[in-house]
């Protein structure tokens, strides 16, 4: 085998091992890549407890409850379920219940979710497309700051 024939070789395994390692990763990420849970997908049993996710929704109306200090418990609703949450530490300014919000941290054994941090909406006539496309799957009807141009809400 000349040299040339060597490199090409070598070049070859190392794009085959390349692409092999790429699809291994894709494959082993295909459940996780998405961008937040509802409270649906909670009650369906999609999330075991102590696994780390996003849940994604609306703060509901009255859940909202302050405790000692910076500690907080609200419940994030898609109008079909609800997930009990607790947080500590300093909400976004526009945190208020019947706004879109996303939290990530873990379920614990008890069904509670357990944020570590707190994402609120933009602004009142904003709210992340992926919020308002699994809300609108539930049947919730969104006001237009809801909607994204060309009418859809992604």
């Amino acid at each position: 085998m000349t040299r040339k024939q060597k490199r090409g070789v070598l070049i070859g395994a190392a794009v085959a091992i390349l692409a092999v390692a790429a699809i291994m990763v894709a494959l082993a990420l295909r459940d996780t890549i998405v961008f937040f849970q509802t409270p649906s997908d909670v009650a369906e049993g999609k999330v075991r407890p102590g696994e780390r996710f996003r849940l994604g929704g609306l703060v509901a109306d009255g859940s909202v409850r302050r405790g000692q200090g910076t500690k907080v418990k609200f419940a994030v609703t898609d109008t079909l379920q609800s997930v009990s949450v607790s947080y500590e530490g300093i909400l976004p300014d526009l945190f208020r219940e019947g706004q879109g919000v996303v939290t990530e941290g873990r379920l614990d054994p008890s069904g509670q979710f357990v944020a570590d941090t707190v994402l609120a909406k933009h602004d009142e006539n904003y709210m992340p497309p992926e919020v308002a496309a699994a809300l609108k799957e539930k049947g919730v009807k969104l006001g237009a700051g809801a909607e994204h141009p060309g009418g859809k809400s992604n």
